[in-house]
């Protein structure tokens, strides 16, 4: 049945846009704003800050099961990369964004309607269809549209508004979402996503596509892949580089998954679990936009990403052994400046060191190896978790802090 509204919409779909009338500039204006709403629309997670209690007591699995629908999802990212290409590259960018918001509305359904780990499972590839769906079609989108204007020299700015829409619809949905819970339960917050995500499905018809000459991706996904193998394999620098990003940002990333179950076990009531998130969320925006003055701050470029790995770690090994709420949350906090914001310095490094014909390739790459770590490491982490939590912190955080003293990474590779 689901599939089946699936092919209709998208055969209608490419039907509106062959029968697509002359379009102004001013439309093309327009996309830039809306795809800004569209963000914040699609990120008003209001299950953020209690999304790790919906799913361990709202749906009765265990955290090793969540950590495995974890590694489901994103090995479900991995497969669904081409068929979700070949629909922004077949029919429209604008055609693939409306699907993403119906598919992950659509996983929002399935998520609520039964608490069982097998529907669970169905849940995360429609979720994952939905990230596939619009990665990549929404940016390509954006960038055609200021090239229609002549405003492509804008286009850093823009896409850095762009992802801060994104953050602040986490930020503003996530005190919401654990204010409801603690009103009307745990399935609610995540039932709600559905009006924000259907506003965006409608919203996102008044998109105009930019016509541009067709260079179908989707075929040469795995060609692109073993290119930027090779690519990567032959550049030391971003391989240092790379190692020392994806081996310290996917283990601070387990913040996410552990720092609500370690708020439970001090606790601390389900009415805060939201705005802690929208904190560690915060303070994310703040540190992107400070990088510079605190390498200043640290001494060097190096000795920035040195301390930040260092101090990310320290604070995951005294979360496991700190009982004190208001000293957790403050290390919450500043994993989340220190720990889970250091990947946006790493991409400026890494860019620095791929040639623009081989940047997508390369990029494509860093990120499969990154989504291959995870999907390995996440039901490693739910053993380490169900086994002891304050312990798994503390595992954590010491091998944040190796992995910090073993990176290569010299001042030289730093290029601003």
């Amino acid at each position: 049945m689901l599939v089946k509204i699936f092919i209709n919409l998208l055969f209608t779909l490419s039907y509106m846009n062959k029968k697509q009338n002359k379009i102004t500039m001013a439309s093309f204006n327009s996309n830039i704003w809306k795809m800004y709403v569209f963000k914040f629309l699609t990120n008003l997670h209001f299950f953020g800050g209690v999304l790790v209690p919906f799913f361990l007591d709202w749906g009765g699995i265990s955290f090793t099961q969540l950590m495995i629908l974890q590694s489901f999802f994103v090995i479900c990212i991995f497969l669904l990369e081409i068929p979700t290409g070949a629909i922004a590259d077949y029919v429209s960018r604008k055609a693939s964004i409306i699907l993403s918001a119906l598919a992950t509305a659509l996983a929002i359904l399935i998520y609520t309607s039964h608490p069982n780990f097998y529907i669970f499972l169905i849940g995360e590839f429609f979720w994952a269809l939905g990230f596939t769906l619009l990665s990549g079609a929404d940016e390509a989108l954006i960038y055609d549209s200021l090239k229609r204007t002549k405003q492509e020299n804008t286009s850093k700015s823009v896409f850095g508004r762009y992802h801060g829409f994104e953050l602040m619809g986490l930020m503003v949905a996530a005190p919401i979402g654990s204010f409801i819970a603690a009103k009307f339960g745990l399935r609610i917050p995540m039932l709600i996503v559905i009006i924000p995500l259907m506003i965006a499905f409608l919203f996102a018809f008044t998109l105009k596509e930019p016509k541009t000459r067709k260079k179908v991706e989707s075929k040469r996904y795995l060609s692109m892949l073993v290119s930027g193998v090779k690519y990567f394999k032959n550049n030391n620098t971003l391989q240092i580089l790379a190692f020392d990003r994806i081996s310290i940002g996917v283990l601070a990333f387990f913040l996410v998954w552990t720092y609500q179950p370690l708020l439970k076990l001090l606790s601390v009531p389900l009415f805060y679990f939201g705005f802690i998130h929208a904190g560690f969320t915060g303070i994310q925006v703040i540190f992107m936009n400070r990088f510079e003055w605190l390498e200043n701050r640290f001494g060097s470029k190096k000795r920035y990403l040195l301390w930040s790995a260092i101090i990310s770690g320290a604070a995951f090994i005294l979360l496991g052994l700190n009982s004190y709420v208001p000293i957790t949350i403050a290390l919450i906090i500043i994993i989340g400046g220190f720990g889970l914001s250091r990947y946006v310095l790493f991409n400026s490094y890494m860019n620095k060191y791929i040639e623009s014909h081989n940047r997508a390739t390369v990029i494509s790459t860093i990120s499969m190896v990154d989504r291959f770590v995870r999907a390995l490491l996440y039901p490693l982490i739910g053993l380490l978790v169900e086994w002891s939590l304050r312990y798994s912190l503390v595992i954590i955080g010491i091998a944040i802090v190796i992995f910090a003293l073993v990176s290569k990474v010299e001042e030289k590779h730093l290029v601003d």
